[in-house]
């Protein structure tokens, strides 16, 4: 069994003390708070056709009202102990099917020829990279719903001119609409781990508000930038666009780098791949 944390969202209820301890190695706190977890299925709202993902199912807190729902679910856990215990809770549900394995190696492809509605109660550590391999395959999404550390959340949906807003609110924003729907005390798991949780909502875009001619662009602008996020703009990216070329796109040298809109940036990107084709 890998070291890598498993993806948990877990119910430590009446059957559950003796079945599964939590895991500290695999970032496991199992979500018990039956308020909250009714409130998460609220926001999801599926229905029957509907075709969703669960990243971690745990021992299957939410997965029991998911499937209550008449959805299809489909669950994807990498404790192969919790496999077994899902097998056995939900095996016989002709709408669950189950997958033992790595999210990070998903091909949604696979998984149905429907858009997929994906629902997560993600570890700290494994959420960026996670959030970013399924936006790569975003055409087969229609939204999805992650349980986060709260600050990855206001991170997701800052607004510029904010102390929270980079680089992830960025190519985040990029991608998606982004909703911050409301927080998750940590009285809500067991064990009860030291920080905020909260509740996102990612929607990809149907057609992308800003398109940049070159992605891998946009995010070397975008990190260069926010290295050394105390630097005007114009020393911050300097090497990639000059004092003019920023005051051609009617940008200020002298902005911070979290001042400026996604569509800025974009308008950067662009300038940038212009002049490489037009040298090229």
């Amino acid at each position: 069994m890998t070291d890598r944390p498993t993806y948990r969202d877990d119910d430590r209820g009446a059957h559950a003390p003796d079945e599964h301890r939590a895991r500290k190695r695999f970032g496991q706190n199992f979500l018990h708070d039956q308020n909250i977890i009714h409130r998460i299925v609220a926001c999801i709202r599926p229905r029957p056709g509907d075709v969703l993902l669960e990243i971690g199912p745990g021992q299957g807190a939410i997965t029991t009202e998911l499937l209550a729902t008449g959805c299809e679910l489909n669950a994807v856990e990498l404790d192969r102990d919790l496999v077994a215990m899902l097998g056995g809770r939900f095996g016989d549900r002709p709408n669950f099917h189950l997958r033992s394995g790595d999210a990070l190696e998903l091909r949604l492809a696979d998984i149905s020829d429907k858009p997929l509605r994906v629902v997560g109660n993600l570890p700290y550590n494994i959420s960026t990279p996670l959030m970013f391999h399924l936006l790569e395959q975003r055409e087969h999404i229609v939204d999805m719903h992650f349980m986060l550390q709260k600050e990855v959340v206001d991170r997701l949906a800052a607004a510029p001119n904010s102390r929270d807003y980079g680089r992830l609110s960025i190519m985040a924003q990029y991608f998606c609409r982004v909703e911050s729907l409301f927080e998750v005390p940590p009285g809500a798991f067991t064990p009860r781990p030291k920080v905020q949780s909260a509740i996102v909502r990612l929607t990809p875009h149907a057609t992308l508000p800003h398109p940049a001619k070159s992605v891998p662009i946009l995010q070397n602008l975008v990190r260069t930038a926010f290295n050394q996020r105390r630097k005007t703009l114009r020393n911050a990216v300097q090497g990639l666009l000059s004092q003019e070329q920023l005051e051609a796109l009617g940008i200020n040298p002298q902005a911070r780098p979290e001042t400026l809109s996604v569509a800025t940036f974009v308008a950067m990107s662009n300038a940038i791949a212009n002049a490489a084709a037009t040298s090229g």
